[in-house]
Formats: C-alpha cells, sequence, structure tokens
C-alpha cells in the first residue's frame, strides 16, 4: 500500500499512513523479554490490604462479585495534580495569565489483589470496575466547580504508569481545555449542516462497512477508527447517543463490562500484553444534554513514539494500517476461541 491520508470526520485532523515505514501487526509484539508477574500481594504497595495508612483517605468502597471484603476503592492521589482548596479566580503575571490549581485527583483502586489486571477479571469484575467510575463520575461532577471530568487508565511505564497495582485515575478541573472545547466545536459545525451527530453516523458506516470492526453487543460497538492515529487504537462506542457518561443505564453499564474486558483481553493476548492507555471522552458540564455530542472510551496502545515531524506539525504518522490491525485481532480473538474449544 503506498502511503495516504486520512481525515478524523469528527475532529477533522489528518493522519499519514506509510507502510514502508512500519511492521506487520504481528511484529508489534513485544519481542523482549516478558513481564513478571507480580505476587498477589506487595509489602510495599499502598493499593494492597494492610497497608490503607500508606492512603491520605478512604472515598468509597464497592464489593466484588464475591462479596468478601472490598475489590474497588477511590482514594485521593498520593501526588495530586490538583487539589480542592483554593478558589477559581483569575490571576494576571504581567500580560500572562493563570489560575490557582483547583480540581480532584483521585486513584481508583480496580482489585485487592496486586496482579489481578483489569484485562484477566472476570466479566462481574470488570463491572465492578465500571460501576465505581460511573459512581464517582456522578459524585464529582455534582460538586460545585467542577466543569470536566477525565477518567482515565495507564498500563504500562510507556503508558505513564508508576505502580503495578491495577488502577485508574480520575480528574476533575475547574475550566475546559480547548483541545476539548475544539472537540465540541467540531460536533456542533456538523450538526448545524447535517442535522446528525458526527459520532452515530461514523458508527453507523462502521456497522455497514464491517472491515475495521472488532466486536459489539446490544449497547456498544468496537473499531479500529478509520483514520486511528495509533497501531491497533480502539473506539468502544455507545449505540444509544449519550453525551454524557454519567447517563447511562444498568444494562449499558454491564455492557460496557463485557465490551471492555474482551477488548483488553484480546488486545493483551495478541500484542503480549503492550501498554496503553485508555480514557473516557465525555461532554463536559453543562453541555451534557446537548444533541451533538456523544461519549465514548479511547484506547491507544503505546507500540510508536512520538517524534520531531510529529511534534511540529501536529500530525500523526501511523505505520499500521487500521483495516490490517483489525483483521490481526479478530484472528487472534478467533484462534484464542478455537483453542479453549478444544480444552479437556
Amino acid at each position: 500500500m503506498n502511503p495516504e491520508i486520512r481525515q478524523n470526520k469528527a475532529t477533522k485532523e489528518w493522519v499519514i499512513y506509510s507502510p514502508s515505514r512500519g511492521k506487520r501487526p504481528k511484529d508489534f509484539r513485544r519481542g523482549r523479554q516478558e513481564k513478571k508477574r507480580p505476587p498477589e500481594r506487595e509489602e510495599d504497595c499502598p493499593f494492597c490490604p494492610g497497608n490503607e495508612e500508606k492512603l491520605s483517605a478512604i472515598r468509597m468502597e464497592m464489593h466484588g462479585p464475591s462479596r468478601c471484603g472490598w475489590q474497588t476503592r477511590v482514594a485521593p492521589n498520593r501526588f495530586p495534580a490538583l487539589l480542592p482548596e483554593g478558589d477559581r479566580g483569575r490571576l494576571q503575571r504581567g500580560i500572562h495569565l493563570a489560575m490557582p490549581g483547583h480540581g480532584h485527583h483521585e486513584v481508583v483502586v480496580e482489585h485487592s489483589l496486586h496482579n489481578r489486571d483489569l484485562a484477566a477479571m472476570s466479566v462481574e469484575e470488570v463491572g465492578t470496575v465500571v460501576e465505581t467510575y460511573h459512581a464517582r463520575y456522578a459524585d464529582l461532577m455534582k460538586m460545585d466547580g467542577n466543569a470536566m471530568i477525565v477518567l482515565f487508565r495507564n498500563h504500562g511505564e510507556r503508558a505513564g504508569t508508576s505502580l503495578v497495582h491495577p488502577h485508574s485515575q480520575i480528574i476533575a478541573t475547574s475550566l475546559v481545555p480547548q483541545h476539548v472545547r475544539w472537540r465540541e466545536r467540531e460536533a456542533q459545525y456538523y450538526f448545524d449542516e447535517w442535522g446528525r451527530c458526527v459520532t452515530c453516523d461514523i458508527l453507523e458506516f462502521e456497522m455497514r462497512d464491517g472491515r475495521r470492526l472488532l466486536f459489539d453487543n446490544e449497547s456498544f460497538v468496537a473499531f479500529v477508527p478509520f483514520a486511528a492515529e495509533v497501531p491497533f487504537e480502539i473506539h468502544i462506542v455507545p449505540r444509544n447517543h449519550r453525551a454524557d457518561f454519567g447517563s447511562v443505564s444498568d444494562e449499558e453499564k454491564e455492557d460496557l463490562s463485557r465490551i471492555l474486558g474482551r477488548t483488553l483481553h484480546v488486545l493483551s493476548r495478541a500484542l503480549e500484553d503492550p501498554d496503553y492507555n485508555y480514557v473516557i471522552q465525555s461532554a463536559a458540564r453543562y453541555r451534557a444534554g446537548e444533541p451533538q455530542l456523544h461519549w465514548l472510551l479511547r484506547i491507544r496502545p503505546r507500540l510508536t513514539t512520538r517524534a520531531g515531524f510529529e511534534i511540529g506539525s501536529g500530525m500523526n504518522i501511523n505505520p499500521s494500517i487500521p483495516e490490517e490491525d483489525a483483521s490481526f485481532l479478530k484472528d487472534s480473538q478467533a484462534l484464542s476461541e478455537s483453542s479453549a474449544s478444544h480444552l479437556p
């Protein structure tokens, strides 16, 4: 395939595809020493049971399917990017503008076991994680001054994680950054022109086209986007048009647990546990009911390094073709299911 430049219909960003610079999908496997499996409990880990004194507070806990003790726990981040103290007023520094670092930064401990990663959890355990996400998201969104909430997960050193114990993070800010405003404006422009949600249109096309489709259920669809910025990027998108993650129903939370667990499991098996980030992209506060916005969960494996051209131009160079990535993941899933069916 010759180089091609594709546009992300939702953001109008362009991505360069240069397969001659890259590898075949199977070559993105680690090809290096496998990660050492950690123990079920680490003596010095602040997230392990028995080390509660290492946490400044515990905001909430949820039982898992076994009902034996807690599975998930929410606590303030020990090294917060933002703090709830102080006001939100702007400060002038000569010709520059600043403001106090007001907000909330919390950790969602996903399991009491130190080595129970999300990709290896049961559907019920993933469901407890999703339920914790939703409950804490709703609580933070109700607090005065929180304008936007970002819920994200860093898996592996290249993704920015510093603790092995499975966890996600939530940051609530008192402002909405321009990147999010820009994404919302593009959705507004599309809606004003066509009278439809751009994400709904993308989802309908991907379901009809099928080449990049991975999995789907009653409530969600997982696919490699047409203009994926990095190899094996995956979007999990709700079928029902909703702008705000906080508005999902109980049935949708169960379906999200199933498709998220399945996607992470296949990604882990196919690429030998790659480092990745995922983030829930949801509407900013006060825009949660607008018809042009549509929340989604975006997974970005850390298989390549952003270099000079990307930094200078703002465009990404992806050496991997989305259709080939999707095909490779589907083949890996089929092989895994076939192997499992022949087990005694």
